[in-house]
């Protein structure tokens, strides 16, 4: 007989005999609404038996449905009380494995536990309610890995989906969204009201899906890419030619490149298309643009945590 999925009553019961209570430090709003939490497991459609990583299980509300999927899901719990009924209330438990560690370790990397645990050379997904805190550097770091996820399925603060969908000219246009552009396809496909979380957060959310390009550039070429877009969006407000100029240390070659490229000298970053931007990281320099200092990869400011 197929397991059925729990309601959010059993799990709110759960965690509250754990002693449980949604953490303000940690931004914890669990998901409360079954229909949301199918709707973002059937959006993620994974294969039988395929890796879905989900990060910010909470108590796994959400995994339940990935699993009844048929999901093979790596669960990753900063919270060893959350982890713990994640693991107890699961169906088809021989499925899931939950790691209690955070998913990042530092800025700019994945917890080794992760890596492990994320197939090498198989197709597999991130689909998660992803806790806001971590949600903008877990996702390019996920694009950025050998083997990225063929989808991210991520339910995510609404004003972080902007950046990552901003098209050319937005004002949200900037360094998050044409990193995971230059990758991942992607689209918005919800948006998501505070009451379907417990607490309510004091912003909307939204579930967006972000598909792997068969088009994507090599891992030498990413690297010339997030040079470029490092430099121009350091200083967003300063003219194309400034910014090339200054991080070239040669005006004559700015003003060819952006010649050569039919580029308006007096353009913002943001105006920029992305075939443009690829162009700039294909074309010579003095040794390929010079980065500034790192930039704020586009993270989110509230720290509300999915679970």
């Amino acid at each position: 007989m197929t397991a059925r999925p729990r309601p959010w009553s059993e799990f709110r019961a759960a965690l509250e005999a754990a002693g449980v209570r949604p953490s303000r430090r940690l931004g914890q709003n669990f998901l409360v609404d079954a229909n949301l939490a199918e709707a973002i497991a059937r959006d993620a459609d994974p294969q039988p038996g395929e890796t879905v990583l989900e990060v910010g299980p909470g108590g796994g509300f959400l995994t339940q449905h990935l699993l009844l999927a048929g999901a093979r899901v790596v669960a990753v719990e900063i919270d060893a009380r959350l982890a713990a009924v994640t693991r107890d209330l699961a169906p088809e438990p021989e499925r899931l494995e939950v790691l209690n560690v955070d998913v990042l370790a530092g800025k700019h990397a994945l917890a080794p536990e992760v890596l492990a645990r994320l197939p090498v050379d198989e197709p597999w997904q991130l689909a998660a309610n992803l806790p806001y805190s971590v949600a903008s550097p877990l996702l390019v770091l996920l694009a950025r890995l050998p083997n990225p996820p063929r989808a991210m399925t991520a339910l995510v603060q609404a004003e972080v989906a902007d950046r990552i969908l901003a098209p050319p000219g937005g004002r949200d246009r900037g360094p998050l969204g044409l990193r995971l552009a230059v990758t991942h396809a992607g689209r918005r496909l919800r948006t998501v009201a505070p009451r379907l979380f417990w607490p309510p957060p004091k912003v909307e959310s939204a579930v967006i899906r972000l598909e792997l390009r068969a088009d994507r550039p090599p891992p030498a070429e990413l690297a010339a890419f997030d040079a470029v877009v490092e430099v121009l969006f350091r200083h967003r407000r300063q003219t194309l030619e400034r910014r090339l100029r200054e991080a070239w240390g040669d005006a004559t070659l700015a003003r060819r490149r952006i010649a050569e490229l039919g580029l308006d000298p007096r353009g913002r970053p943001e105006g920029l298309a992305l075939e443009d931007l690829l162009a700039l990281a294909r074309g010579p320099g003095p040794s390929g643009p010079r980065p500034d200092p790192a930039p704020d990869a586009g993270g989110s400011r509230a720290t509300e945590s999915g679970a």
